[in-house]
């Protein structure tokens, strides 16, 4: 079947439409992405202003034609952080059901991880033993750990790179100051989580998805997009610590000139740098793979572990 799964980020709306049958991999069809910046449209009570919703239902009605357009038999529509966090996010709900038909599902930051988890454990295979599962998105930080699909532990903190970057790094570059009580703030928060993590014992295997990871080991000298979906990708935590310095000192503008990073982006990917050094320590990681499965493909593979049996079969129980 056809399945579009319609991602309404905290900086993207993203829509991925996927041939997907039961046992198979998922085989992409065609991606419409809209950069919307939601998390960075708050006002100052925590709510997405008139003109954010505006556009993010515009966005989500362009999404479903689209959907439409490639044939696609489901949509499966879900928002994250930036819509979770709203202190609007009823009445915005709301209005993009009745303006689109989409009854969008809010993700907690645990689904968000749970569902992320998935994605990487059917990417790598039960031989990747133990897996530790590091995602930084705009709105937060998830991280899970297990040994089967789903994991034994699983969290989100608000730690994504947009979110961080809005509030703790103004200037062009930013201050040291102001990197160095980011860097503060961000190691605090993950060290509270690390505990959870430890008592299980170490990870055979620990994995990264998201835009901030790859972009992260793209300047680190991994292998390009262009090589293919099954080109091993990696970062470690020796070339991390020797690009953060870099990182902290150039503009906007020389970030998105490095390879591989897209300048849309690339005003996080300091503040996504912070972070994924921070857990890499934290967690003792000295080399991580980057998965190029992540929590769209998660959604997908829940679906289809739902559904019903064909007929003629007897589900013993």
């Amino acid at each position: 079947m056809r399945l579009g799964v319609l991602d309404v980020g905290s900086n993207t709306v993203h829509l991925l439409v996927v041939d997907a049958h039961p046992g198979a991999r998922p085989l992409p069809a065609h991606s419409h992405k809209a950069e919307l910046r939601l998390a960075q449209l708050l006002d100052a009570d925590g709510a997405i202003g008139p003109a954010g919703v505006d556009l993010l239902v515009s966005t989500v009605a362009g999404a479903v034609q689209a959907a439409e357009d490639k044939g696609c038999e489901d949509v499966l529509p879900f928002a994250t952080s930036a819509v979770r966090e709203a202190t609007n996010a009823d009445a915005v709900l709301e209005r993009v059901r009745r303006e689109t038909g989409v009854d969008l599902a809010v993700l907690s930051g645990e689904e968000e991880a749970r569902l992320t988890f998935l994605a990487a454990r059917r990417w790598f295979g039960w031989s990747a033993g133990k897996l530790l599962v590091l995602d930084i998105g705009g709105g937060s930080l998830e991280v899970a750990y297990g040994m089967d699909e789903e994991p034994d532990v699983a969290v989100s903190l608000p730690l994504g790179a947009g979110r961080l970057t809005a509030g703790w790094l103004p200037g062009d570059p930013p201050g040291p100051s102001a990197v160095r009580e980011l860097r503060r703030h961000v190691r605090a928060r993950i060290a509270g989580t690390v505990g959870d993590f430890a008592r299980l014992g170490r990870p055979d295997h620990v994995v990264a998805t998201s835009k901030t990871f790859k972009q992260l080991a793209r300047i680190a000298g991994a292998a390009r997009s262009t090589e293919g979906l099954y080109a091993q990708r990696s970062l470690t935590a020796r070339a991390l610590a020797e690009w953060v310095p870099k990182l902290a000192v150039m503009t906007t503008e020389e970030r998105g000139a490095l390879q591989g990073v897209s300048p849309a982006r690339a005003g996080q990917l300091l503040a996504g740098a912070l972070v994924a050094e921070a857990a890499m320590d934290l967690f003792e990681v000295e080399e991580l793979e980057i998965c190029p499965w992540a929590l769209r493909e998660g959604v997908i593979l829940r679906r289809l572990a739902h559904l019903p049996l064909p007929a003629g079969r007897v589900a013993l129980r």
